[in-house]
């Protein structure tokens, strides 16, 4: 791996379990993984072996039970819930199944919207919402609400928010997994476009094996552990 290429995402020893009355079930076990600036990964398992725990806790959604969750070669999963949630905002970006647009504000607002918590100013993080759409296609939905957009315009528009504030590291669970084949197809297409635009690390859990064919390589969850797929 050349010197340029950082690593924006190691799991160290990841483990996870759940009480469920005197039963304890250990969804990971020990799990380790290096994702690097730049690289897209599949991450494609069978339901209910554990592929969105992975992802809400190198998101830092959850706490590990065991092991660390490096972001940008720092450990941050032991961190306060203050830092991890600044961590999330100015480095993480979420794309999850089902686009949870706010219905209120328009899709520019809602590509806005993250950037203004992050302090950015109001025309700034404008120009950066209208350039994501516009790239995603939607320069003419800029100011319709999340009720007006079709499917793919409301999953475009999340992935549009997802990156709005240049993050290091991109997770998505799922994210065309609602949408018909043609749509998930051009979808996809522009999140791929994207992202290796950007130089974003995204690891991307996706049931589609055609899909993970397209990305720069596929791992798997096998007995609590990810392994080369």
């Amino acid at each position: 791996m050349s010197e340029a290429r950082m690593t924006a995402l190691r799991l160290e020893n990841l483990t996870r379990r759940f009480q469920s009355g005197e039963e304890t079930l250990e969804i990971l076990s020990g799990a380790e993984f290096s994702l690097f600036s730049g690289e897209i990964v599949a991450l494609v398992a069978p339901s209910g072996t554990g592929k969105s725990t992975l992802l809400h806790l190198a998101g830092l959604l959850e706490a590990p039970t065991e092991g660390t969750v490096y972001i940008d070669e720092k450990p941050v999963s032991g961190l306060s819930d203050a830092v991890r949630t600044a961590v999330r905002r100015d480095q993480i970006g979420f794309v999850y199944q089902f686009h949870h647009l706010l219905g209120e504000f328009t899709a520019c607002e809602n590509v806005m919207l993250p950037q203004l918590v992050a302090g950015v100013s109001a025309k700034v993080a404008k120009a950066r919402a209208e350039d994501l759409l516009g790239r995603f296609g939607l320069s003419h939905r800029l100011n319709s609400l999340p009720g007006r957009l079709s499917g793919g315009e409301q999953q475009r528009t999340a992935i549009a928010r997802a990156l709005a504030n240049r993050p290091k590291l991109l997770l998505a669970d799922e994210p065309t997994g609602n949408l018909d084949i043609g749509t998930s197809d051009h979808v996809f297409d522009e999140l791929l476009r994207v992202v290796r635009e950007e130089g974003v690390a995204a690891l991307i859990a996706t049931h589609n094996k055609e899909l993970a064919a397209r990305m720069d390589r596929t791992v798997t969850l096998r007995d609590g552990k990810l392994v080369a797929f």
